[in-house]
């Protein structure tokens, strides 16, 4: 066995295990990029809880249920928030975009907690007038960033 190891290295050996070390942590950068693609972000379910809370919302709209929509605007007013590293990563992609982005989440804050206002003086008007407001925040949130976020943070789905 020694004599094996104190032999030097052929040039064209020295390149194929180059070559073969270069190709396995590409290929393992790879792999962890595609895994970290494929893992659903905390924001995704933030979505996911701000869909149903805005579903509820409707619901309870239709049937005059005030004191629901006044338990359920604060929910989505101050919806929770992804975590700090991914957060940063969101923002980097946002750029210069990122101050739109919060004005509407901001929006979205602000109509949201009007319509909880409104539900607890039981102005049905109001509340609905506020939860367009909420949806309208909603929509243009989703309309400017949704289709590229799901591509840079997914893929193509």
């Amino acid at each position: 066995m020694e004599k094996f190891v104190n032999q030097p290295l052929k040039p064209r050996s020295f390149f194929t295990v180059s070559l073969s070390v270069l190709l396995a942590t590409f290929a393992t950068a790879l792999g962890a990029q595609s895994v970290e693609a494929a893992k659903p972000m905390a924001l995704r379910t933030i979505m996911e809880r701000l869909g149903r809370d805005m579903q509820a919302v409707t619901g309870a709209i239709s049937k005059e249920d005030w004191p629901l929509v006044a338990e359920l605007a604060p929910r989505i007013a101050k919806h929770a928030e992804p975590p700090m590293s991914e957060k940063m990563r969101i923002l980097a992609w946002l750029g210069a975009d990122a101050g739109k982005f919060r004005g509407l989440d901001g929006q979205v804050h602000d109509a949201a907690t009007a319509m909880g206002e409104a539900a607890q003086r039981n102005d049905g008007q109001a509340v609905i007038a506020a939860f367009s407001k909420t949806q309208q925040s909603c929509l243009a949130c989703h309309q400017s960033y949704r289709r590229s976020f799901v591509e840079r943070f997914y893929g193509s789905r």
